[in-house]
Parts: C-alpha cells; structure tokens; sequence
C-alpha cells in the first residue's frame, strides 16, 4: 500500500499523550471499538513506550503508532516497543533516512514551502503539517495546492471538532490529527464512553 492510501484509509488519527501506561489498552480497545484504529502515542511522557508496548501486545484491532519522534534513538526504541507508525514534528536529513530505510510508515513533519520540497525531493508523497493553525493553516494549505502537487498533508496542531472538515475538504489534506477525541484529562480521569462518543463523532 503507497502512503496516499495507508494515511486516506482513516479520515482523524487520535493523537494521544498517555500519562499512566496502565490506562492505554482500555484507552485503544475504547478507539478501536468505534473504528479508529491508528492511534499515535505521543512520545512526551514517561509512560508513551510502554503504553504503545501494551497496545500492540493486547489490542490486535488497533494499530498504534509513535508521535514526536525527533530522532534515530527514539523512532528505533517506538519500533521496539511495537510502533507501527512513526510521526515526526519535523525532519533531519538523518531521521529521514532512518525512516525511508525502515519497514513502518511514517509521516515527517514540515511546516513550510522549502521543508515540504527538501520532503519531495526525497521521495516523500505525504507530510505532517505541524502546527498546522500557527503556520498558516487552511488558507496555507490551499494555496500550495497547485505548486506542490506532489505531496499531501495529515495537519496537525490546532486542530479541533469545529474545523477539521474544513481540512479534509482541501484537496492536498488525506487526513488530519488531533488531540480533542481522547484529551489527557478524560483519559486520567478514565472517562471511556465520553472519548467513544467524541471518536463516534467523526465517523
């Protein structure tokens, strides 16, 4: 499957940050159950390995990935622990060979014109926007629409309930992340059916 398809298939990718790794299975079978399956774990925490680790041992429906990973230490320990997408903030010519040399999808980051062409140049057909609202956001992104035809976007950062069909109807954007669906404070607080219903929401 190309990148265009394998980012197309799921329209929202939960972008989650797990404090207490004992809470990411219920936290992916909650996801899972309703069809969003590709979940990032963001790498900000303590607890993100090992919450990615328990999720790909115990939720065979859901398909965890790995989220602000900024270099080779870090996509390498994601791929250890059972990522099986890795997403980057932005990119460095060494994680980006890292990340074409490597067996799991992945979505590099860039937030401008010559970040998204150095991506082009290297054969990279699907980008992260980040972040997506302070770099310009949908009036951004329509108007490289027609320049850089090549590549498309998964934006993240900034967006929300209220705007990201308005990103998913531009023609470069394939899917979009964010955080609203499964914020850290109902995750702590356990609040399961609360984050079955925000991810129903945008089926």
């Amino acid at each position: 499957m190309d990148a265009v398809n394998y980012w197309s298939d799921q329209k929202v990718i939960p972008v989650v940050t797990i404090h207490e790794a004992d809470q990411a299975v219920s936290l992916a079978r909650t996801l899972s159950a309703v069809g969003l399956n590709k979940i990032e774990i963001t790498l900000r925490t303590p607890a993100a390995l090992k919450a990615v680790m328990q999720i790909s041992q115990e939720v065979p429906g859901a398909i965890v990935g790995a989220g602000t990973v900024l270099n080779i230490s870090m996509a390498d320990q994601a791929i250890r622990a059972g990522a099986k997408f890795l997403v980057s903030p932005g990119c460095t010519p060494e994680l980006l060979k890292y990340l074409k040399d490597g067996s799991v999808p992945f979505l590099p980051g860039c937030a401008t014109v010559s970040e998204a062409m150095y991506l082009m140049d290297n054969d990279v057909t699907v980008a992260k926007f980040f972040p997506a609202e302070d770099s310009g956001g949908l009036n951004f992104l329509r108007s490289i629409s027609s320049v850089l035809g090549a590549i498309k976007f998964c934006p993240t950062g900034g967006v929300t309930m209220s705007n990201y069909k308005n990103y998913l109807e531009l023609p470069n954007v394939v899917c979009v992340g964010g955080s609203w669906i499964a914020p850290s404070s109902e995750i702590t607080a356990g609040e399961w059916e609360r984050i079955g219903e925000n991810a129903l929401a945008v089926l």
